[in-house]
């Protein structure tokens, strides 16, 4: 159950990472990160939800709290406030790497759950796929 909420604690402190950046973004490049990274918040907080759902249904006790967030965070905090597109998507591209390396750890711990590891696979995915956006961005910012 310590994997689920792990990967619970991360997706949460994700999802205010992207908003952050939403909210902070700035430069020429600040109109297409800024609109990319919302389809990205609401993503990730669905699967907050699909996580915490999963674990209630297993039997845990899912906890979103902040307080607890932060006592379990193994990383340092995300580094940037009001910053050039260039700088916040180089950040998140390392945020992203990270997230993704942890939840494909966490999906095969749960080989023998299918439902869990299905649930952590599909995820997987989506995370995959937002850090390669992120990585597609910051190589058309550099050219």
């Amino acid at each position: 159950m310590s994997a689920l909420q792990g990967q619970l604690d991360q997706l949460n402190d994700l999802a205010l990472t992207l908003k952050h950046a939403h909210w902070n973004v700035t430069g020429p490049h600040f109109f297409t990160t800024h609109t990319m990274i919302d389809p990205q918040v609401d993503a990730v907080r669905d699967m907050v939800d699909a996580i915490a759902e999963r674990m209630a249904t297993i039997g845990g006790s899912p906890d979103g709290r902040a307080a607890g967030i932060l006592q379990r965070r193994p990383h340092d905090e995300y580094p940037l406030g009001r910053a050039d597109a260039l700088q916040h998507l180089s950040a998140l591209h390392e945020v992203y790497a990270r997230v993704v390396l942890d939840h494909r750890a966490a999906a095969r711990m749960f080989e023998g759950d299918p439902v869990t590891h299905d649930l952590l696979t599909a995820q997987s995915a989506d995370l995959e796929k937002f850090h390669w956006f992120i990585a597609v961005h910051v190589q058309s910012i550099q050219a």
